[in-house]
């Protein structure tokens, strides 16, 4: 049995906020909330907390940076269906639809960056038939 049973949140460290609210809010249509005077994204049962480089909250990580992340998120919606949305953002699409291997499942994926250079994976969970 593992001693971890799912994600809560994560940090994601940003050259700016607001850039990075409007991006995940419109593309990906994840919400933004403020809590304690701070930012977040929320989808799902998670979220991600957002801290602007150089004004971090503390505890963080040893060496925050903008741009060094590699995120995948989960989504029924059909992954072409995904990639005309991101045209309408004039999302570039670096790879896709590709298939990859998920935690769960083989994956159905497409890749992208966010603002400020993070590779974004979006995905539809392939069931094995």
């Amino acid at each position: 049995m593992s001693l971890i049973t799912h994600l809560d949140h994560l940090v994601l460290t940003v050259a700016n906020i607001e850039r990075s609210c409007a991006f995940y809010t419109s593309v990906l249509k994840m919400e933004e909330v403020t809590f304690k005077g701070r930012k977040a994204l929320k989808f799902g049962h998670s979220k991600i907390n957002l801290h602007e480089v150089g004004y971090e909250f503390e505890p963080k990580a040893l060496y925050p940076m903008a741009g060094s992340a590699d995120l995948c998120f989960i989504t029924p919606v059909p992954i072409e269906q995904c990639i005309e949305h991101f045209k309408k953002y004039r999302v570039l699409i670096l790879e896709g639809p590709i298939k990859r291997t998920g935690a769960r499942s083989d994956l159905l994926s497409v890749y992208f960056r966010d603002p400020d250079g993070n590779l974004i994976e979006v995905a539809n969970e392939l069931v094995a038939s």
